[in-house]
């Protein structure tokens, strides 16, 4: 059964060389074992979803051009993640605030090519269906 996401959920990006770990705010005011509930939406560069250090994607423009530059040497530059859509698959009837609540095993595609994935979902007794 999915484990409900919260604030301090750990994430590694295909492309990316260090796991994040996922920002909550806490507007829905949705509490999970004392931190902030995730819904599907919490996907906000650099607000919910900070970068995992260096991108390897040459789908990226600037990982691109530093390639470009070395030669053809892959040279992996500073990841600002681009997510495009919301996680999926969401939580099938467990809302926060009326959207859909994140549940462990969703993923989040990132706009250069990579997938996000939840390794540690913040939550670790509450169950979501």
């Amino acid at each position: 059964m999915p484990t409900s996401v919260t604030t301090g959920a750990v994430m590694q990006c295909a492309f990316g060389l260090a796991p994040s770990t996922l920002n909550v705010l806490p507007t829905a005011r949705v509490m999970v074992e004392g931190k902030p509930a995730a819904d599907i939406t919490a996907t906000i560069p650099m607000v919910n979803i900070p970068p995992f250090g260096m991108c390897s994607s040459l789908a990226n423009p600037t990982v691109a051009a530093a390639t470009a530059a070395a030669l053809g040497v892959l040279t992996p530059m500073p990841c600002v993640p681009a997510p495009g859509g919301t996680w999926v698959p969401p939580a099938p009837t467990t809302l926060v605030a009326g959207k859909p609540a994140l549940a462990s095993g969703a993923v989040l595609t990132c706009a250069w090519g990579g997938v996000i994935s939840l390794t540690f979902p913040g939550a670790v007794r509450t169950n979501v269906s």
